[in-house]
């Protein structure tokens, strides 16, 4: 469950999906995932869900995570940010909290965190059970079982990658949107990153396979999902098949019953108009692109080893709204790279106007101990601080006047949530529209409250500051229907 990155609708969509008759027995014990970071680790979180569900333990229900009622807490950490080692090491010492009320409670450390810091946080947190790696997900039952017997903390972090983490068991967040790995690691070398260290090497899933997991997931209920990876476009290169992913895409768009597919994240440099013709010809594969900038200075893209520059940014980005007028692009940057000046700074500026993006992830600089910039000399805290707050603000004023081009026209939402203390008292539902947008939809009287999975056709009819809104007047001719 990734409490950080998802809507308040669409934790209570995931609440509503269900879960199995396990709840409310104990079976091997009664755990909680709490994650930090992407979306590979939601991934990684599933798959640990799984394997703990394979191996006897038991999801909690929403009223004994409330009341601590649990005999196993799983930390997934992130490492790509400064302050992920503090919101880590701040989220152990609460769950010790947990366990100084409950003795029997098991605390495992998993992800990133753990792949880098395993020693230290067993030395520095003695209360907790487990730490397991990226590449250990499977062995955590046996780390928790060793722990029960001997007391003492168990660690167990490989460096190699044994077995993709799609082989193993998943207990799926969502019934209705699956993640699906395509790859796992990174070839990059950018100078800011710690996922190389974190993940490894880039190693490709096999395209059957990949097709194999989707069609199972369509089967179980799906009606989206998301193709991961660190590098989702450069899917193939280690076979030398550089239109392996123009093929995947191609591919998805054969599986009966899958309505939508997202992909996530893409570099640059590798993204090629075999891809882009792919995105615009295959009916399922949405207008929706996470396209990481990082910076528009050419020569801070070097200094990041970067391997493209403003100039061919911005003419794939062209080529993409070429084919795609409607696509919605978002981004990362990051402000206050060593070395970074403020003329550095304004050409940054001056692609986002440019990019006109729908919205950015903007990160403060932050250095990881082991990368090479993190040696690079840094700047002033203030000085980085005044320009991700203009920044900020450019790219808030671009977004709400991107959205605001959405006021009256239809769009189609897949609904993920309802709005509202209860369901029956619910007359407003929320979802995404084709392209990524978060829509809150109107139930117009009389009308049944759609359900999850639901797709809502409905007039925009005001834009928010970062999602619409949604509530159509049908008797004035404003469009509202329900595709089961």
């Amino acid at each position: 469950m990734n409490e950080d990155m998802m809507t308040e609708a669409e934790r209570a969509s995931i609440a509503a999906d269900g879960t199995d008759g396990l709840l409310g027995k104990r079976g091997k014990g009664v755990f909680h995932i709490h994650t930090l970071g992407c979306q590979m680790n939601v991934h990684d979180s599933e798959r640990i869900a799984g394997v703990l569900e394979a191996n006897g333990y038991v999801p909690a229900t929403e009223d004994q995570i409330n009341d601590n009622d649990l005999d196993l807490l799983v930390l997934n950490t992130c490492a790509v940010r400064e302050n992920a080692a503090e919101r880590m090491y701040g989220t152990i010492g609460r769950f010790n909290r947990v366990k100084l009320v409950r003795p029997n409670l098991q605390i495992a450390v998993g992800g990133c965190m753990a792949q880098l810091d395993r020693k230290k946080i067993a030395d520095t947190a003695p209360w907790v059970s487990a730490v397991f790696g990226t590449k250990n997900i499977e062995d955590l039952p046996k780390l928790l079982d060793q722990n029960r017997a001997t007391g003492k903390a168990q660690v167990q972090v490989t460096e190699q990658l044994r077995q993709f983490p799609s082989q193993l068991p998943a207990a799926r967040a969502s019934r209705i949107s699956s993640w699906v790995a395509i790859s796992v690691g990174c070839n990059n070398t950018c100078t800011f990153c710690i996922v190389p260290t974190t993940r490894g090497k880039e190693k490709d899933r096999r395209p059957g396979d990949i097709l194999d997991e989707i069609r199972q997931c369509v089967a179980d209920g799906a009606k989206e999902v998301t193709l991961l990876g660190q590098n989702v476009n450069s899917f193939g290169y280690g076979i030398g098949d550089r239109y392996a992913f123009s093929k995947l895409l191609r591919a998805c768009g054969t599986i009966d019953g899958l309505e939508r597919v997202r992909f996530t994240s893409p570099h640059p440099a590798a993204f090629t108009d075999d891809v882009i013709a792919a995105m615009a010809e295959t009916p399922n594969i949405m207008h929706q692109l996470h396209f990481p900038l990082q910076s528009g200075s050419d020569r801070i893209l070097r200094a990041m080893r970067r391997s493209y520059r403003s100039a061919k940014f911005l003419d794939i980005l062209g080529r993409i709204r070429a084919a795609m007028p409607d696509a919605q692009i978002s981004t990362d940057i990051i402000v206050g790279f060593p070395g970074e000046t403020e003329e550095d700074f304004q050409q940054t500026m001056d692609v986002v106007r440019q990019a006109r993006f729908s919205s950015a992830f903007t990160f403060i600089y932050s250095p990881r101990p082991g990368t090479p910039a993190a040696a690079m000399e840094q700047i002033p805290r203030d000085a980085v601080q005044d320009r991700f707050d203009r920044l900020v603000a450019l790219q808030e004023q671009i977004t709400e006047e991107n959205l605001a081009t959405f006021e009256g026209r239809d769009v189609e939402v897949m609904i993920t949530g309802k709005l509202g203390k209860k369901d029956t008292d619910t007359h407003r539902v929320t979802g995404r529209e084709k392209t990524g947008v978060l829509v809150h939809i109107g139930v117009p009287e009389g009308e049944p409250v759609p359900e999850i999975g639901d797709f809502v056709t409905a007039t925009v009819t005001h834009a928010g500051r970062h999602n619409l809104l949604a509530d159509p007047d049908v008797a004035a001719g404003q469009t509202y229907s329900v595709r089961h």
